[in-house]
């Protein structure tokens, strides 16, 4: 693990710009606590409790509760705000989490680092129902480390009772009669890829000279950002405190639930994708129990019932047949074929992390 040590180091600083720290449904932070306390002994040969590490806003507890009450076994859910939140407390964590979610472009660096261990997928026979164009993808062939939870675009959405300036791509966010008018997801690869879009770049791109330039331009940006949230955007667009987002798909859907006027703008420059991965820690002490948790997740009923409170890409067949129509055909959440085929997945920067965490700061610190 000796390779670990500077990455973390400077990921753990990502993290403390901007980010909560982890919280459960309960008591809103410190280290895990128990999600629910149900009775009996844990069935089917599973431990009696599980730690999970999850996306805030990610999970209804009702579904905890549910597998809780199934199985007898009880699930200490903790959250985080980003990748590198979630990395930097993996790493310092000895073993302390069973089950977490990663991004798709960070299985690769986390296997390579020898921080996640193989699934068993003899436990999870609910695999068998997910999409085979979510399956077996390059990062990890197979799915021996990773399996899909729920993907995400992050989309525009405008208020269009308030704002009657265009908006029709990036560009558009630095108009100056915007200023303050803006929530964006705590989040620098979506927020720099989206600058580099911006100037014609790829999300993706490592080059020193065009990440400076990406960097100069979102301080420009700073005046028009109200706020920075990764956990609920929403509640600042349905409270009129933002009029533009620059936020989870999901989270637009949310929010356009409570105040239809919010429109979802597909930017010119083309969105960015990502998936959402189970992936268990190294050194988990609950592992099977952790593999039986993501085969109930995979249960198209409660894989629908996700979806219904939190409604992202949703990668399982059979689970897409109970999800409401207005979800499927909302294009916050599952953009039409023609954009699919432009959009852009965030992938493995390598080295170039620690420049893209230190662009970051030096944009955070300009607030």
């Amino acid at each position: 693990m000796m390779g670990i040590g500077l990455t973390v180091l400077g990921l753990a600083a990502a993290a403390g710009c901007g980010s909560p720290s982890a919280s459960t449904p309960a008591d809103g932070g410190g280290s895990p606590q128990a999600a629910g306390s149900p009775g009996g002994q844990a069935g089917a040969g599973l431990d009696a409790e599980l730690n999970v590490f999850n996306w805030s806003e990610y999970l209804p507890e009702s579904v905890i509760k549910k597998f809780e009450e199934k199985y007898g076994v009880k699930v200490n859910y903790t959250t985080f705000s980003s990748n590198e939140e979630m990395l930097a407390k993996v790493a310092a964590g000895g073993g302390i989490y069973d089950l977490t979610v990663a991004s798709d472009y960070y299985i690769q660096p986390m296997v390579k680092q020898g921080m996640i261990e193989p699934f068993d997928l003899n436990n999870v026979p609910n695999f068998k129902n997910l999409l085979p164009e979510f399956v077996n993808k390059e990062f990890d062939p197979g799915n021996k480390y990773s399996i899909p939870y729920m993907g995400n675009t992050v989309s525009l959405a405008v208020n269009t009772e308030k704002i009657k300036t265009e908006i029709a791509s990036y560009q558009d966010l630095w108009k100056p009669e915007l200023k303050g008018q803006i929530v964006m997801v705590d989040d620098q690869r979506f927020i720099l890829g989206m600058v580099l879009k911006s100037l014609g770049y790829s999300a993706n791109d490592t080059d020193p000279a065009h990440l400076e330039q990406a960097k100069q331009k979102m301080i420009e940006l700073m005046p028009n950002i109200k706020a920075f949230d990764s956990d609920s955007p929403k509640t600042l667009m349905i409270n009129g405190e933002v009029n533009v987002a620059f936020v989870w798909g999901a989270e637009i859907a949310l929010a356009q639930r409570e105040v239809p006027t919010f429109q979802t703008i597909l930017p010119k420059e083309g969105l960015m994708i990502t998936m959402d991965n189970f992936v268990i820690p190294a050194g988990a002490k609950h592992k099977k129990t952790a593999e039986a948790f993501v085969n109930f997740l995979l249960d198209p009923a409660i894989s629908a019932e996700i979806a219904d409170s939190f409604p992202y890409i949703n990668p399982n067949k059979e689970a897409r047949t109970m999800i409401d129509r207005a979800t499927l055909e909302n294009i916050a959440i599952y953009p039409p074929a023609e954009e699919m085929n432009r959009v852009e997945g965030l992938q493995d920067i390598g080295d170039a992390a620690k420049l893209y965490d230190r662009i970051w700061s030096e944009v955070k610190s300009a607030q």
